[in-house]
C-alpha cells in the first residue's frame, strides 16, 4: 500500500482558488495512477479528477471541469488539485487516492490506497 498525505485544505470566499497536496511515500510513484475524491456531509464519495502515471492523461467530473486542474510531479511523489472558481458546493472533504494499474480511473473501487483527507470549505 501507499502512504498518502494530503495538505492544502482551507477556508475560502466563493470565487476563490486553493491548490491541494498529496504526498506519497512509494518509491515506484510514478507507475500509480492518481485520484482526487470528495465526500461532503451527508453524501457519498464522489470522484473529482484523475491523472495517469505519465501525466499525459487526465479525466474530471464534469461539475469540476474547466475550474480545476489535476497534476502531477513524480520526481516530488505529489499529484496536486489547483482548484479555481470555487463554489460553495465545492466544500467537502477532499481526499486523494492510488491505483496500481497506472491508468487513473473515476471508479472509487479501483483504488486501493487513500489519503486521509484535508477540509475544504468555500464560503458564499
Amino acid at each position: 500500500q501507499v502512504q498518502l498525505v494530503e495538505s492544502g485544505g482551507g477556508l475560502v470566499q466563493a470565487g476563490g482558488s486553493l491548490r491541494l497536496s498529496c504526498a506519497a511515500s512509494v518509491r515506484t510513484f510514478s507507475s500509480y495512477g492518481m485520484g482526487w475524491f470528495r465526500q461532503a456531509p451527508g453524501k457519498e464519495r464522489e470522484f473529482v479528477a484523475t491523472i495517469s502515471w505519465t501525466g499525459r492523461s487526465t479525466y474530471y467530473a464534469d461539475s469540476v471541469k474547466g475550474r480545476f486542474t489535476i497534476s502531477r510531479d513524480n520526481a516530488k511523489n505529489t499529484v496536486y488539485l489547483q482548484m479555481n472558481s470555487l463554489k460553495p458546493e465545492d466544500t467537502a472533504v477532499y481526499y486523494c487516492a492510488a491505483e496500481r494499474y497506472g491508468l487513473g480511473s473515476p471508479g472509487r473501487s479501483r483504488y486501493d490506497s487513500w489519503g486521509q483527507g484535508t477540509q475544504v470549505t468555500v464560503s458564499s
